[in-house]
């Protein structure tokens, strides 16, 4: 089903004198649905809904959705005209029409910016020089002597320059946690004011 804009465009065009070949292929229409806009009598003009219903897709929503979501990811200039991604739905056996793909992009974004809107703000941490360090651990699968293991590993990064120390160990201890930060304030030639940890148990008990 047509929206009252398409519906007028057509119209317009094609009180213009352009064909209704021309008009259907630059609206992504049949010529018949483009014939049915122009013989609609006045009558069937005057009611439009307030908010147009969300077209139905069918089994094609996932695949419009999966494109907008590509393309959003793309830069200015790479991004794909609504006719583009319409011509791929096409080509891969979708029979609407571009209208319905058109509506259906400009409720997908409207609700992508509200998204945005709603998200959290995040304020970036500001450290001086040798205020603070940040303590964590994480895992590594490596090999050995031919053998797999997995090894524990200690972080340690200044906030403020964010020089980083790093250092294996095979297991997280606490007589290895004070190891790595030994080592650490070696190699930084200096101990920071204030550490922060991610609640380890090794750092808190």
């Amino acid at each position: 089903m047509l929206v009252l804009e398409t519906v007028l465009r057509i119209r317009r065009e094609h009180a213009s004198g352009k064909a209704i070949k021309a008009i259907a292929r630059d609206l992504h229409l049949s010529r018949k649905v483009v014939r049915k806009a122009i013989r609609a009598p006045e009558a069937d003009m005057g009611y439009r809904r307030e908010v147009q219903p969300l077209p139905k897709l069918g089994p094609f929503q996932a695949r419009l959705d999966a494109l907008l979501e590509e393309d959003e990811a793309r830069p200015r200039r790479e991004k794909l005209r609504l006719t583009r991604i319409h011509d791929l739905l096409l080509r891969e056996g979708f029979d609407g029409s571009y209208d319905a793909v058109r509506r259906y992009a400009a409720r997908w974004r409207q609700a992508r910016r509200r998204d945005v809107m709603d998200a959290p703000a995040f304020i970036p941490l500001l450290f001086r020089p040798g205020e603070a360090y940040q303590f964590d651990w994480s895992h590594e699968d490596v090999e050995i002597s031919g053998k797999p293991m997995r090894v524990k590993v200690a972080h340690v990064r200044l906030c403020a320059s964010r020089v980083m120390y790093v250092r294996a160990y095979p297991r997280e201890t606490q007589e290895m946690l004070f190891d790595a930060h030994a080592r650490a304030f070696a190699f930084f030639g200096g101990v920071p004011t204030r550490g922060i940890y991610d609640n380890m148990k090794t750092a808190v008990t």
